[in-house]
Parts: structure tokens; C-alpha cells; sequence
């Protein structure tokens, strides 16, 4: 069996942060990861996603040029290259990020998805690993719809919609925040209709109403169709993009019908494979592990950052999770979950960024506003 000083399950935002910092220090660690490396972040989210954001963009703008006195001309969206321009990205910043980690003199990798065997155990394949620390970084993954028909349905998440090789006719989007309303930007710029299915009053629920509706007007104002108060019933596909989505609003049923059906209704953690029960570390009724003020699981060596510990669904959380981690780990410093200010970007255009409290949450606490 070998043994590590730290075994470090995943490879997200925090990887870069830690494992560096490890290595210098000349603990000796293993790295597990049975996907790409980089995690959501580098591979289905923040990087494809801004770079799609960015060629949305720049069509926008070409569409516009002549309100600013510059005349394109006919202007044409080759999505091809769009896409190739992605994966190029995103697929050269998981490689890089492997080749740097791989290179590491303390540092071994493990290609495949680890599982607890007991608290200080973990096989990959059929190879043992023993860890004085062990750091679970496993993420999350979109949470699958559960409405009458879909298995009979190609719908679409977060990663099946990035794998699209052909522009969707019609994307029906389901779900309003922050995937929803990049992704119905993004598509409506690129030449997609787009129709958006809200279960709640407003946009953007975590968000202060007139924040809301400033963003609907714009998206509307873009051509993308907003139905708020819309509960999903069912859905059902006769042939090949052509979906139908049933929903109800106000008491009365209603059908929309598109090529492709986008779910963003919220993520699950990647906790449900690690055999989590072998080590003791015990997660909330969401599968979320429940973790301390510096990542500890109720298992004192065992550490969860990311999403995986459901406390933050962000590059930026994850990083700090990193921080936090380090400074406790090495003694180095006194950071703490509990002192973290929330902030977060939502990349509509124009974009959408927040520190702290709304003032609906700012109210909600009793404080004066």
C-alpha cells in the first residue's frame, strides 16, 4: 500500500491553490481525479462558458455597428469555429493544468474515481492509497429533472448543451437564474429563439425585484421569450427536435415547443460515490458534506472543499477553500469559512455582480437599510 501524507480526491478550482504549496512544502501527495482535470470550472463551466459569452458578444456588437457609425455589413455566426475556439480553451487548460500537476516532484497521480475503504484508505482501481490527510474535491454535477416524460426526451444540462456540434433551432431553457440566463444570451446572440421557463414571481430569485426586471427588460429587449410562474408539468418529443414542454401558469396549462430543452434547476454534489459511510464523514439530507470553520468533516483529517461541502458554487469559494484549508493545515494563517464575504457574477450583458447581502436579505435580518 502506499502512503501519502495527503490524498487529495478531484481536481477543481482548488487544486491549483493547494497542491503546489504541498509539493514545496515536500509532503507527498496523491492526486486522484477520474475525469478531466480542472473540474466544472475549467471544463463545463466558467471557461467554456465566458468564451461562448464573449463570441455571443462580439456578434452582438457586430449586429450594432452601425449605431455607432460602423457599417459590417451582412454579418454570419460560424458556429463551427465558435465551438472549435471552446474546446480549444477549455480542453488546453485541463491539459495544462495536468502536465503542471503531473510534473510536481512530490506529487503522484491517480487516473480514476477513488472510494473510501476506511478513514484513512482509499482505493483507486485496484490500487490502495493510505492518507494522513485525505481532502475530498469532488464538485457537483446538474441535477436531473425529474418531470413526467423525460426519459423519453434529449434533454440537455450544462455539459450536453457545450457538446452540441450544431446551433439549437429553439432552446427552451428551464429555470431562471444564473446558467439559464448566460446560456439564453449567449444563444439568442448566436442565432437560437429562446424561450425561458420560470417556476417563481421574478428572474433571479435570490435576487431585489427591480434588479429582476431591469434584467428581463434587456433580455426581452434582445428577442428572448421570459414566462414566469411557469411549473413544468411534463415534457414529450415526437421526433427529433421537436420538443414539447407543458406547463402551468396561473391555473391555466400551457405548451411550448422547441428544438432543444435546457434544464438549469440547480446541482447535486459528487458525494454519493465515495463510500463515504466506510470513513464515518457524514454529509446533510442534500448530500452535501457538513463541514466546520476550516473544512474539517466531523472526521477531523478528513477535509471537503468546493462544492461538494454545498458551501459556496463558485471558482472564487473554491479557491478560498484553498486558503482556508492551507492556512489551517500549515499554521501559516487563521482563515475561516464563517469570515467570508459572499460575492458572485452572473455574466448576462451587461453583467450582474454582488457583494454581501441583497437588500431584500439586508431587510429580512432586521437591519436598518
Amino acid at each position: 500500500m502506499n502512503t501519502y501524507d495527503v490524498i487529495w480526491i478531484g481536481t477543481g478550482q482548488a487544486t491549483g491553490t493547494v497542491i503546489p504549496r504541498l509539493n514545496n512544502a515536500g509532503k507527498k501527495v496523491a492526486v486522484i481525479e477520474g475525469g478531466r482535470f480542472g473540474g466544472t470550472c475549467v471544463n463545463y463551466g466558467c471557461t467554456p462558458t465566458k468564451t461562448l459569452v464573449a463570441s455571443a458578444r462580439a456578434a452582438h456588437m457586430a449586429r450594432r455597428g452601425a449605431d455607432f457609425g460602423v457599417n459590417i455589413g451582412q454579418m454570419t455566426i460560424d458556429f463551427n469555429k465558435v465551438r472549435e475556439r471552446m474546446n480549444e480553451i477549455r480542453f488546453g487548460n485541463s491539459e495544462g493544468l495536468e502536465e503542471w500537476i503531473t510534473a510536481m516532484e512530490h506529487v503522484d497521480v491517480y487516473q480514476g474515481y477513488g472510494q473510501f475503504v476506511d478513514a484513512h484508505t482509499v482505493q483507486v482501481g485496484d490500487t490502495l492509497l493510505h492518507g494522513e490527510t485525505i481532502v475530498i474535491h469532488t464538485g457537483a454535477r446538474p441535477r436531473p429533472p425529474q418531470i413526467p416524460g423525460i426519459e423519453h426526451v434529449d434533454w440537455l444540462d450544462n455539459v450536453k448543451l457545450l457538446a452540441l456540434e450544431e446551433r439549437p433551432q429553439h432552446l427552451i431553457i428551464v429555470g431562471g437564474s444564473y446558467i439559464g440566463l448566460e446560456f439564453g444570451q449567449v444563444f439568442r446572440r448566436l442565432g437560437s429563439e429562446v424561450t425561458v421557463l420560470e417556476r417563481g414571481a421574478q428572474l433571479m430569485f435570490r435576487e431585489d425585484e427591480d434588479l429582476a426586471i431591469a434584467a428581463r427588460e434587456i433580455l426581452e429587449g434582445e428577442g428572448i421569450e421570459i414566462i414566469c410562474q411557469a411549473q413544468v408539468q411534463q415534457v414529450g418529443q415526437e421526433a427529433p427536435q421537436q420538443i414539447e414542454v407543458v406547463y402551468e401558469q396561473n391555473g391555466a396549462q400551457k405548451t411550448v415547443q422547441g428544438s432543444h430543452v435546457l434544464f438549469a434547476v440547480g446541482r447535486v454534489p459528487n458525494s454519493d460515490k465515495l463510500n463515504l459511510e466506510a470513513a464515518g464523514v457524514q454529509t446533510n439530507q442534500r448530500g452535501f458534506i457538513e463541514v466546520n470553520d476550516y473544512l474539517q468533516t466531523n472526521i477531523p483529517h478528513i477535509y471537503a472543499l468546493g462544492d461538494v461541502n454545498g458551501e459556496g458554487a463558485f471558482t472564487h469559494t473554491s479557491v478560498n477553500d484553498g486558503e482556508i484549508f492551507w492556512d489551517y493545515y500549515s499554521g501559516d494563517g487563521d482563515r475561516r469559512l464563517s469570515e467570508r464575504i459572499t460575492t458572485y457574477a452572473m455574466y448576462i450583458d451587461p453583467p450582474l455582480g454582488r457583494v454581501g447581502m441583497s437588500e431584500k436579505e439586508a431587510r429580512e435580518s432586521g437591519r436598518k437599510v
